[in-house]
């Protein structure tokens, strides 16, 4: 008897074994941005499944580790198999992308990216000086990023005295991104006159930076980087010391409509109304334009609408996956992230609870519709592991 249970013993680690190795094998690996990390993974009400795993290594960091199916970036192994970004790809990201993974006289070819939103963001202005609501206005703003305002004296009407500093993302943050952004549409020239921001045209202006000391040829003496990676970090030292201010995405913050903490922007706070007013000025991309990844995230200078400093944090894909286990896995989630449910007579995104939850903003159905019918279905000529354009491409096993 003690024979036959040693054997059934042995079968059964052998199996477990077996499992684990299949299970270790169809991991689908990924990581980056720390913007929605909470979200992603982590928590109760998180959205990816379980057997994805998620990175937090700032969106740049993330971008690098998808693009060149780096790994070691986000301190594991083998393929990489989606990234997390509030950092939209450049032009240059993309064509190098596919003039090294997605042409056709490549062997090892990968197919093609697939850039797509995931959730709506604000980026909110937290800071520590106790006084009445903050409202500021586009120049007051410009003033305070450039660092041609020093002291809340400089601010007009918010009745506070005393020295700014001011908290940036010492990483490659999409945070600072979809800040710099806005800077860039918002701040004409004569707004940051006599500041340290790199010259355009020979005088100095704000730009696009996904790294935000790159708006500098020296960062200004009252600019201190956040001690480490994330929003949470950058956050709490805000609140160290008395007259900080920075910028971070709505989930570590606790009240968005509290302006005695978080300030309104010409007018509007940074919470799902006024954002959502900013978000529905952009559709979906169709026929030809549909085609190309960048496409698929629009991006918002400084909108007339709603709260201005908004945007996208993105999922990106590869289209084609060797591991036909990754690539169903990756379907399903795409399939279901971006599908409907009926609650209480009203249709809406199964995950749309859990992204409120972490006061973000759900995709519109018509932008829920478009991602899940052209990259989640699989007769779709351009659906993950469509079985015509991928067979016998894709990122490796």
């Amino acid at each position: 008897m003690n024979k036959y249970k040693t054997l059934a013993a042995l079968v059964a680690t052998a199996l477990l074994a077996t499992a684990g190795a299949a299970s270790a094998q169809t991991a689908v690996t990924g990581g980056g941005a720390s913007l929605p990390a909470d979200l992603y993974k982590g928590q109760t009400d998180s959205i990816l499944p379980a057997n994805f795993s998620y990175a937090v290594t700032g969106s740049g960091t993330g971008k690098k580790a998808f693009l060149e199916n780096n790994s070691a970036l986000f301190s594991t192994t083998g393929t990489v198999h989606f990234a997390g970004s509030d950092s939209v790809l450049s032009g240059t990201e993309l064509s190098t992308y596919n003039s090294t993974y997605n042409v056709s006289t490549d062997a090892n070819r990968y197919g093609a990216l697939v850039q797509i939103p995931s959730v709506a963001t604000s980026v909110t202005i937290p800071f520590n000086k106790a006084g009445s609501a903050v409202d500021l206005s586009v120049a007051q703003i410009c003033g305070i990023f450039s660092g041609k305002f020093t002291n809340w004296n400089q601010l007009a009407g918010l009745g506070r005295t005393g020295a700014i500093q001011v908290v940036y993302r010492g990483e490659s943050s999409g945070t600072s991104e979809l800040l710099t952004r806005f800077l860039t549409t918002a701040c004409q020239p004569a707004d940051v006159s006599g500041t340290n921001l790199k010259l355009t045209s020979g005088v100095p202006a704000f730009s696009v930076q996904s790294t935000f000391a790159n708006l500098f040829t020296t960062v200004p003496s009252n600019f201190i980087a956040a001690p480490a990676t994330g929003g949470t970090s950058l956050y709490n030292a805000v609140y160290a010391v008395d007259g900080r201010v920075g910028y971070v995405g709505p989930d570590v913050i606790p009240s968005l409509v509290d302006a005695t903490k978080v300030a309104k922007v010409k007018g509007f706070s940074p919470d799902e109304v006024s954002v959502q007013a900013t978000l529905e000025t952009a559709a979906p991309p169709t026929g030809a334009a549909a085609e190309n990844p960048a496409n698929w995230v629009p991006v918002f200078g400084n909108p007339s609408a709603g709260y201005p400093i908004a945007g996208y944090t993105n999922f990106v894909f590869g289209q084609c996956y060797k591991n036909a286990t990754v690539g169903a896995n990756v379907r399903g989630f795409l399939t279901r992230h971006y599908g409907s449910v009926v609650v209480a007579g009203v249709e809406q995104g199964p995950n749309d609870a859990a992204i409120r939850a972490h006061k973000f903003i759900p995709l519109t159905k018509a932008w829920r519709d478009a991602v899940r019918t052209r990259f989640a279905t699989a007769s779709n000529a351009g659906a993950v592991n469509n079985p015509s354009t991928c067979a016998s491409i894709g990122r490796p096993l």
